[in-house]
C-alpha cells in the first residue's frame, strides 16, 4: 500500500471516528457520569471492535466487494438514511441534564466488554468497511497492509477517544445547563443529517 492510499484512509477513518455517534456519545456520557477511567475503558472496547472488523476486512473484502455490489449499494443508503435518522433525533431530543454528583468509575472491564459488543452492533462499521474502505485502499489487502491501517486506527483512536474524554471532563458545569446541552443535541444532529447528505450525494 503506497503513502497516497495511507494518508488517504487516515483522513476518510478520522472523519468516520470522529462523526457523532452512539459510540461517542457514550464516551462522553461515561466519562460525565463515572469519570475519565470509564470513558477510556469504553473507547478501548470500541477501537477492538474497529480492529476485529478490519481482520474481517483484510481476509474477505475482496470477495465481499466484488459479490455483493447490490448489497453495498443497499448498506450505502440504509447508513445514510440512519445518520439522518440520528440526527433529526438528536434535534428532537429533550435535553438530559447529568446527574450532579459523578457516580463511581464501577466495573472498568464491564465498559471495556461493553464497548467491544455494542460497537460490533454499530451500523457505521458495515458502511465503513464494506462500501468506503475498497473505494480508498482497494479490494486487495495483504496481511502487511491490514497491519499498517491497524496502526492508523490505533493512532486515530487514540486522539478522538483522548479528545471525547478530555472534552467531557471539562464540560462537566456547561452541560449543566439544559439550554446547552439542547445546543449540543442539535450541533451534533446538524452534522450527522449533512454525513448521511453527502453519502447519499456521493457516487
Amino acid at each position: 500500500m503506497d503513502v497516497a492510499a495511507l494518508a488517504a484512509f487516515a483522513a476518510a477513518f478520522l472523519f468516520f471516528a470522529a462523526s457523532p455517534g452512539p459510540d461517542n456519545l457514550t464516551i462522553v456520557a461515561r466519562t460525565i457520569a463515572q469519570g475519565a477511567l470509564s470513558g477510556i475503558a469504553y473507547g478501548a472496547g470500541t477501537c477492538t471492535g474497529i480492529l476485529l472488523f478490519l481482520a474481517l476486512a483484510v481476509f474477505g473484502l475482496s470477495v465481499v466487494a466484488s459479490e455483493m455490489g447490490a448489497v453495498m449499494t443497499v448498506l450505502r443508503y440504509g447508513g445514510a438514511l440512519y445518520l439522518i435518522w440520528t440526527g433529526i433525533k438528536l434535534w428532537t431530543a429533550e435535553p438530559i441534564v447529568p446527574a450532579l454528583v459523578p457516580q463511581p468509575s464501577g466495573n472498568v472491564l464491564g465498559a471495556y466488554v461493553t464497548g467491544v459488543v455494542l460497537n460490533l452492533g454499530n451500523p457505521k462499521m458495515p458502511l465503513f468497511y464494506i462500501a468506503l474502505l475498497p473505494n480508498v485502499v482497494g479490494t486487495q489487502l495483504t496481511t502487511g497492509d491490514g497491519f499498517m491501517l491497524a496502526l492508523v486506527i490505533l493512532a486515530v483512536e487514540v486522539i478522538v477517544v483522548g479528545g471525547h474524554v478530555l472534552l467531557a471532563s471539562r464540560a462537566r458545569r456547561a452541560l449543566r445547563n439544559p439550554l446547552v446541552v439542547r445546543r449540543a443535541n442539535r450541533a451534533a444532529g446538524t452534522v450527522m443529517i449533512g454525513a448521511g447528505a453527502a453519502v447519499v450525494a456521493a457516487r
